[in-house]
């Protein structure tokens, strides 16, 4: 397959394949299918070579049944051959029928509806294999150079039995690196739809900057609380975590939401703090598994008060709410946190002295009650004195109420916010991703 025709060839192909699977359904029955698809080049490097390359392409299908009030889905991988891929369908659906009838009735199952067509992609321009080595290895000379570089088209799209029609395809870039120093590293991401040798120069050079900074004697720096600037990578680490439940009404009525005081307005955040669904940014497809299409932007928290949480129409049934076309988990797709007023360019000065966070990782709830959340600090994270970096520190954990960092101690945000995209290859290249700013927080607390 030609990788620059492959989403026009799949999306013909699954058209015709959906045409054949959706026809000629006996009444009573309704099929909604997923695709999920990927023609991505990876290049694995270390000490600034290639050590991996390969290409891959893999198209999976999902079919889900609904029949006599109950519902099953089941998935395969497709071969890309159009008599196969048929015949493998029919088998899914036969499958399905089978398993279906020894399910019971779902009281709050939805009933697939027609949600409309959409048609959306975004091209890239991305180099070739030999191009991409033959930069990376220059520009980066002299350095010891780890990561995964990953491309190609990313395509997810949507039909089911009552006449609707989605399809989302992007195609991006992301080299998802480290400088070494020996036992120290710095990371850097680069990553979007256009390869520009100027922007990964730059991206380098920023990196190598930091790793720099990681030669000079480090600073001990004692549990406790202290005033930080927590870069737009380490914000992004944290509106990662709030995935798992805290803006999902499921969670929410289910007493498992670790914003549920939030939820139950017996808790706000700082009137600074603005959070956005905001499939605008081109990350994520608007549609979800069923074809629900969601708006464009849906506002989650504007001055730290509640508008809305991420509802599925199974939620909604359940708990008679509103559904704003959430997926299944409730997860947000393409979160935005809104920049503030702090120019990046002035964050060391108005942190003064304290601790720059570039990195964060190993996240979790500590007390989900309390919103309370855990982690270490991560790669060049600083002690700064009088906003000039004086060393690296050792890794140190934290452990804070997320009611008071984004709360009463959040002091302000980067007029500069930076798309994180989601690096995520584990079965398959992901959509998605974040956009955030940095953020300036008093009194961060840390226990080891």
């Amino acid at each position: 397959m030609n990788r620059a025709g492959f989403m026009t060839w799949l999306k013909d192909h699954f058209q015709r394949l959906s045409d054949d699977l959706l026809s000629g359904l006996p009444a009573g029955e309704d099929v909604v299918l997923n695709l999920e698809a990927e023609d991505s080049l990876f290049l694995r490097f270390n000490a600034n070579r290639v050590r991996q390359n390969t290409e891959v392409e893999q198209i999976v299908l999902s079919l889900r049944l609904q029949k006599d009030g109950r519902s099953t889905q089941i998935s395969r991988t497709l071969s890309g051959r159009f008599e196969r891929d048929r015949d493998l369908g029919l088998a899914l659906l036969r499958e399905a029928r089978e398993e279906i009838r020894a399910l019971p009735a779902d009281p709050h199952l939805v009933p697939l509806k027609n949600h409309g067509t959409s048609n959306a992609e975004f091209p890239g321009q991305l180099p070739e294999a030999a191009a991409l080595v033959e930069s990376v290895a220059a520009t980066a000379a002299g350095s010891d150079l780890a990561g995964i570089f990953a491309s190609g088209a990313v395509v997810s799209a949507n039909r089911n039995s009552r006449g609707q029609n989605h399809w989302f395809a992007s195609e991006s870039f992301s080299l998802d690196y480290s400088l070494y120093d020996g036992r120290k590293a710095a990371k850097g991401l680069h990553a979007g739809p256009r390869w520009s040798e100027v922007e990964w120069k730059s991206n380098l050079d920023r990196t190598r900057e930091q790793l720099l900074v990681l030669r000079r004697p480090v600073v001990a720096v004692k549990p406790g609380r202290y005033r930080s600037y927590l870069a737009p990578a380490a914000v992004s680490e944290i509106l990662f975590t709030l995935s798992w439940g805290a803006l999902s009404a499921s969670a929410w009525k289910q007493g498992q939401s670790p914003f549920r005081k939030f939820a139950d307005g017996e808790k706000t955040f700082s009137p600074k703090l603005h959070l956005r669904e905001n499939f605008g940014l081109g990350l994520a497809p608007a549609f979800n598994g069923f074809g629900e299409v969601a708006p464009t932007v849906v506002n989650l928290i504007e001055g730290g008060e509640r508008r809305e949480l991420l509802t599925s129409s199974r939620s909604a049934k359940e708990f008679g709410l509103s559904s704003n076309a959430a997926g299944d988990g409730e997860a947000p797709r393409s979160p935005e946190i809104l920049p503030g007023r702090l120019e990046e360019k002035n964050a060391l000065k108005e942190l003064g002295t304290g601790l720059y966070l570039s990195n964060l990782h190993y996240l979790n709830w500590s007390d989900p009650a309390s919103a309370r959340l855990t982690g270490m600090t991560r790669y060049a994270c600083c002690w700064v004195e009088n906003g000039e970096i004086v060393g690296p520190i050792k890794d140190l954990r934290f452990d804070e109420s997320l009611y008071d960092a984004f709360g009463p101690k959040l002091i302000d945000l980067t007029t500069h916010a930076e798309i994180d995209p989601d690096v995520m290859t584990y079965g398959a290249r992901q959509l998605g991703g974040r956009r955030v700013p940095g953020m300036l927080i008093d009194d961060w607390t840390f226990t080891l």
